[in-house]
């Protein structure tokens, strides 16, 4: 088997902070009397990434996340472990590193902020030494499916958030590597550019096989993107593996929405509420009912329903993913009480931690 592309074996990250008294008296302490603790960012975290994956890495804030990606970058040292991305150790081969690697970080750009678009990429196009002939063929399928051509020649100053983040990816994709980091990449964008920039991700992993791993809070971009996912909290890998296997174990609830036929149809929707199953209005003529798929069958449910009253349209929907996260952040859902057979914490099909 091929080597993964990214390894990472016991890799931790601790700091050393001191409490902070407030006051002017409280300063004045600080400087002669300190009280330090240690915190783990990151604790331990094992994952192995094989060439052509999109994988979503997802956690709370303050999981470890970001400090996670620093160090696969090499822009932090970790204090215990290792990690060997595409054959070098991030931090030791940072200069031959990075030629390999694309980073997108949502709240900061690698665009130069006073000088048009054009000529970043130019200027980039030097430092990766990147031919003229695959230069252009570049900027012409990202035109394509970022559309940029309309904003090449405007200073990154003027351009909106949605606008530098399709030439941010551009940037980061140039030269192109085998491996796309990506922190928030579609935070504060609209529907039409988060389109935008999922389609162009689909397109550069389907093309090059581009390795990306994302970091995100918008669960619709994992979703859309991912097929595996990992998921840590207080620095410690939760889970690591498939997100079907994961809804298919921590999936609570189920979904039928329907648009009734008129609005007399609804006085015999009372019958419904009870034993496990939850009527929500939506609108007048559209409702959803919510109910335990261990309970209730969805079958039986619908057959009540059609014999009861008359429908447009009926769907069923599973809980959202982001349902079955936020029980997973606060502690209401367990990992290890998933169904038999399926990986328990910190396990994967991918290895263990």
């Amino acid at each position: 088997m091929p080597e993964p592309l990214i390894q990472v074996r016991e890799l931790s990250k601790y700091f050393r902070t001191f409490h902070r008294r407030e006051g002017i008296w409280g300063g004045l302490q600080n400087l002669f009397v300190r009280e330090y603790k240690t915190v783990k960012a990151v604790d331990r975290v094992n994952l192995s990434i094989d060439r052509g994956e999109m994988v979503g890495y997802i956690g709370p804030n303050g999981a470890g996340k970001s400090t996670s990606i620093k160090m696969l970058t090499g822009i932090l040292v970790p204090t215990s472990g290792e990690a060997i991305v595409n054959g070098f150790i991030p931090y030791r081969q940072r200069r031959q590193y990075v030629r390999t690697i694309g980073v997108v970080f949502g709240q900061r750009t690698q665009l130069w902020w006073d000088i048009a678009v054009v000529e970043s990429f130019k200027l980039l196009r030097r430092i990766y030494e990147v031919s003229q002939k695959d230069f252009d063929a570049r900027m012409e399928m990202f035109n394509q499916i970022l559309g940029i051509r309309d904003y090449l020649h405007t200073p990154v100053r003027k351009l909106s958030l949605g606008e530098r983040m399709r030439c941010d990816l551009a940037a980061a994709l140039l030269h192109n590597p085998p491996l796309l980091f990506l922190d928030e990449p579609t935070i504060g964008l609209d529907v039409v550019a988060k389109h935008h920039i999922r389609e162009f991700l689909r397109a550069i992993n389907l093309e090059f096989h581009t390795t990306v791993l994302l970091t995100t809070h918008d669960l619709d971009d994992i979703e859309e993107l991912c097929r595996r996912i990992i998921i840590i909290d207080h620095g410690t890998a939760l889970f690591d593996g498939d997100l079907q296997v994961l809804k298919e174990r921590l999936l609570r609830t189920k979904q039928i929405k329907f648009v009734l036929k008129d609005r007399a149809q609804a006085a015999g929707l009372t019958r419904f509420a009870g034993n496990g199953v939850s009527l929500e209005p939506v609108d007048e003529m559209t409702f959803r009912l919510r109910f335990d798929r261990t309970q209730v069958s969805a079958s039986d449910l619908i057959r009540q329903l059609l014999a009861s009253v008359e429908l447009r349209d009926i769907v069923i929907e599973d809980e959202p993913i982001e349902e079955i996260i936020k029980r997973i952040y606060s502690g209401e859902a367990s990992l290890s009480d998933g169904d038999a057979g399926a990986p328990a914490i910190g396990e994967s099909e991918f290895g263990r931690r």
